[in-house]
């Protein structure tokens, strides 16, 4: 078997083939016979100056016509319509007017037979009307260039820090605040405590201060005495104590004998009362002691600055010569 038989295809198909041929050519023609033929339609008629018309006949259109108009149609259909855009064309200059010619009357011929479809129809066309553009021409529509793409991970990602780092300022920033008004608020605690404070303090003083001052003036007025030691007097003329002679024939060489006076005090210093605590067992020493004690003088005793009448208690000791 050769190479030309092994290319060559089965009977089978080229029958099949044949018989679709034929079927698409006889739909062809039962769809030109079935179109019928559009009617032209007289356009309305313009009021404008006369101008030169021309009747011009069209054309009987054929078959190959429309099946042309029908190829474009369904072309146009598939691919997108591109509007191309006509060449300015130079206006035309107005002529000169002239006389409408009217048409002259043909004589209707007897016995004619009349063809229905296919006279043409006469229209009118004015010459100076501008010709329409030819769309039926075929242009490739243009294809969209592709567009650059554009990495934006690196602006996304510097917003995102930016965003973050104004985030982390914010927070900053009211953290600042914050720690500010705490700070202020712990100060004017502290300020309105040592206020309160310093004010107590001084209402303190004052009031201590009043009462000292009460207590002076009461002191002051009253004559109630007070009690104090020996050691917190101070004499401003101290008396002379001296063993008296009389007592030492009942008394024993060397022996010590010892009194405890207690004696009132006015504001002044002066000794106004002298009583017996503790006699000494000898009435000669008690009395003389009594005696000798009223020729000395104290120094006011004060209480709170203020002189005040004062019992002091007073040992005496006298040694038997």
């Amino acid at each position: 078997m050769s190479s030309t038989d092994l290319d060559a295809p089965p009977l089978k198909s080229l029958l099949l083939a044949i018989v679709a041929v034929l079927g698409l050519h006889v739909l062809a023609a039962i769809a030109l016979v079935a179109i019928k033929t559009p009617e032209l339609k007289p356009e309305p008629k313009k009021e404008m100056s006369p101008l030169e018309i021309k009747f011009v006949s069209l054309p009987a259109k054929t078959v190959s016509t429309e099946v042309e108009k029908q190829t474009v149609t369904a072309k146009k259909e598939v691919q997108p319509e591109v509007q191309v855009q006509p060449a300015p064309q130079p206006e035309p200059k107005p002529k000169p007017k002239e006389p409408v010619k009217q048409p002259t009357e043909t004589p209707v011929k007897p016995k004619e037979p009349v063809v229905k479809n296919v006279e043409p129809k006469v229209t009118p066309v004015i010459a100076s009307e501008k010709p329409r553009p030819d769309t039926s021409q075929k242009v490739a529509p243009k294809e969209p260039l592709p567009k650059p793409k554009v990495d934006n991970s690196a602006a996304e990602a510097q917003r995102q820090a930016a965003a973050q780092a104004e985030s982390e300022r914010q927070a900053r920033k009211a953290e600042q605040e914050a720690q500010a008004r705490a700070e202020q608020e712990a100060k004017r605690v502290a300020d309105a405590k040592a206020a309160a404070q310093a004010k107590a303090a001084a209402e303190a003083a004052a009031a201590q201060a009043r009462a000292e001052a009460e207590a002076a003036a009461a002191l002051a007025q009253s004559n109630e005495p007070v009690s104090f030691t020996a050691s917190s007097a101070n004499w401003a003329s101290a008396p002379n104590f001296s063993f008296p002679e009389r007592a030492a024939r009942r008394a024993r060489s060397g022996d010590t004998l010892n009194v405890v006076l207690v004696l009132r005090v006015n504001k002044q210093g002066g000794i106004d009362n002298v009583r017996v605590a503790q006699s000494s067992g000898n009435p000669l020493v008690d009395k003389e002691a009594r005696r000798q004690v009223r020729s000395g003088k104290f120094k006011p005793f004060t209480k709170n600055g203020v002189p005040v009448v004062g019992d002091v208690t007073l040992p005496i000791s006298y040694a038997v010569p």
